[in-house]
């Protein structure tokens, strides 16, 4: 079973941070899926950036912690059109996961690795469908600065999505995929964001006690062609500025 792990605690964190970074060196895989990875191991390793941040209040968002997320391109062969945290597969040359984690960012938006800094690794994350392990690294957006698609042909768009939407009841519901497996989402900024994303969303807005009462009734059907059943627990404009 794997256990979250912190990595690094700035003195200069934002308050906000806490109770989140001190759960998550607490949280185990069961804490976010049933699934488990098969006796032996197997599967081919990757990493995905929960990227937290800060904006400044602005005619469109009151300011306050927010999340990167990106949007797959709708003509990609696997999750097409889906929001996601930026991330993918493991590399030879990577050191770690969080070394993959931010390559990958700076790939796909162009984010600076230095403007980060990587607290936490969340537990790994079996994805049988895809046949992935996923660590899920969580940082501070130290420094934030203009991100956009890097590589138009896989990542359609790129957004930061204030906590407070994420967290307001209004925008929660839950999404059925054609398999019958139900699990949670969100609608925020125009994006429909479920599957594994939504999973470790759901999870990490309980953690850092930012989750408010919501009735979970309202279900969003999903087409045919969405993707896979997701692993987790449950689980905008071109360029995105500071």
């Amino acid at each position: 079973m794997s256990q979250g792990q912190i990595l690094h605690r700035p003195d200069d964190l934002p308050s906000w941070f806490e109770p989140l970074l001190t759960r998550v060196g607490q949280c185990r895989t069961e804490d976010f899926t049933t699934l488990r990875q098969p006796a032996g191991g197997g599967g081919r390793h990757s990493a995905v950036l929960v990227l937290l941040g800060e904006s400044e209040p602005a005619a469109d968002t009151p300011g306050g912690p927010d999340l990167l997320v990106l949007q797959r391109a709708a003509t990609m062969r696997n999750h097409a059109g889906q929001p996601a945290f930026p991330g993918g597969a493991t590399d030879p040359e990577d050191a770690d996961a969080a070394a993959t984690a931010l390559r990958e960012a700076d790939e796909e938006v162009g984010l600076d690795k230095s403007s980060a800094d990587v607290l936490a690794l969340l537990p790994d994350l079996w994805i049988p469908v895809s046949s992935f392990v996923v660590t899920p690294v969580l940082a501070w957006w130290r420094s934030p600065h203009p991100v956009r698609p890097r590589q138009p042909a896989e990542v359609a768009h790129v957004a930061r999505l204030p906590i407070s939407e994420l967290a307001d009841p209004a925008n929660r519901i839950r999404v059925r995929h054609p398999s019958g497996w139900v699990g949670p989402a969100f609608q925020v900024r125009g994006l429909l964001v479920w599957g594994f994303t939504a999973g470790v969303i759901s999870v990490l807005l309980d953690m850092a006690g930012w989750t408010q009462p919501w009735e979970p009734g309202r279900i969003v059907e999903l087409p045919d062609a969405a993707a896979p059943v997701p692993a987790a627990r449950g689980g905008a404009p071109d360029e995105v500025v500071p």
